[in-house]
């Protein structure tokens, strides 16, 4: 998959501004499939003209009389969109998009260090685009818009590599009873709800937030300092939670749901569970150890009644070191 737009560029004929519009017919007439080409001075593009407006301009009344046997500099377009060979993609196709209606369909010129180095039409440019956001959706979860697995597994390689890291796991307790009494639509909406938190919280930090799937999600950081932002996360879910629940359920603080046996059980309100991963106190050389620490964490959360946070400060009460 190309990510610059010089990767896609392609030569297209160049011409000086002192040449004859006449030579410029010449080239169009045996190249039918080229719609424009550059003016350039020295390398150094100056200039565009589009076939359309071309012969728009000479198909007049006098148009052929009075342009033919004249220098180009009448009839080229001396502000076409240029860009850097690195420039992406999906910014220039911003860009050739913001253009005025008439520019629209313009070749976009391409510079490399300095010089002329090819066009990009839009077609091409568009079809490119839309291969980027078909791969870009392919590595995000499609209900929070949170990069899903494939950013997440290259995230926790990233932290290894860390002097300090620190990796947050996050997830909702007692999910299913609420699906169960609610239903999937507002369960789909508890979890955007949890992702809009831990967005603010993430950016705060200076992370990368993750959605693993259901309600689960990840946070790396390059530091210790996640006390703070997580206290913040467990106030702003347990606000943002009793929106969810009709007052009944919230007076009695349960829900009546069935078990996986067939019994009905009370099953308290959903509470939110940090489970955190540090390289303070032990080193980690896979993601597959960091996964592990993670699950014990995790244990000791879902022992703890309502929301909690739980990190790896036990390791130095065992004197646990490996």
């Amino acid at each position: 998959m190309f990510l610059q737009i010089g990767e896609i560029a392609e030569q297209i004929p160049e011409i000086s501004p002192h040449h004859k519009c006449e030579y410029v017919d010449q080239i169009f007439k045996s190249n039918p499939q080229l719609q424009g080409v550059a003016v350039t001075e020295n390398g150094h593009p100056v200039a565009l003209i589009m076939r359309i407006r071309f012969y728009q301009q000479i198909g007049t009344l006098y148009g052929y009389t009075l342009y033919m046997g004249r220098a180009v500099s009448l009839v080229m377009d001396r502000n076409p969109l240029a860009v850097e060979y690195k420039t992406p993609i999906t910014e220039v196709s911003r860009l050739a998009m913001n253009r005025n209606e008439e520019n629209l369909y313009d070749y976009v010129i391409v510079i490399h260090e300095g010089v002329m180095f090819g066009a990009v039409s839009v077609r091409d440019l568009l079809l490119n685009f839309a291969e980027i956001q078909a791969v870009a959706a392919s590595f995000l979860n499609p209900l929070t818009g949170l990069p899903g697995n494939l950013s997440i597994n290259e995230s926790m390689v990233k932290s290894l590599l860390q002097e300090q890291f620190s990796v947050l796991y996050i997830d909702l307790d007692h999910f299913k009873a609420y699906n169960d009494t609610y239903g999937f639509k507002e369960g789909d909406r508890m979890i955007q709800a949890t992702a809009e938190i831990l967005k603010h919280c993430a950016l705060r930090l200076e992370g990368f937030l993750g959605h693993i799937g259901g309600d689960d999600f990840i946070i790396f950081i390059n530091n210790y300092d996640y006390e703070d932002c997580c206290r913040i996360i467990i106030r702003e879910f347990e606000t943002a939670v009793k929106g969810f629940y009709h007052t009944g359920h919230l007076a009695q603080q349960y829900v009546l749901t069935e078990s996986r046996s067939g019994v009905m059980e009370e099953i308290p309100l959903v509470s939110i569970s940090i489970a955190i991963v540090t390289n303070r106190f032990q080193r980690f050389d896979s993601i597959e150890a960091i996964s592990g620490e993670a699950a014990r964490i995790k244990k000791k959360c879902k022992m703890i009644k309502g929301s909690s946070l739980v990190d790896d400060a036990d390791r130095i009460a065992s004197g646990s070191g490996n």
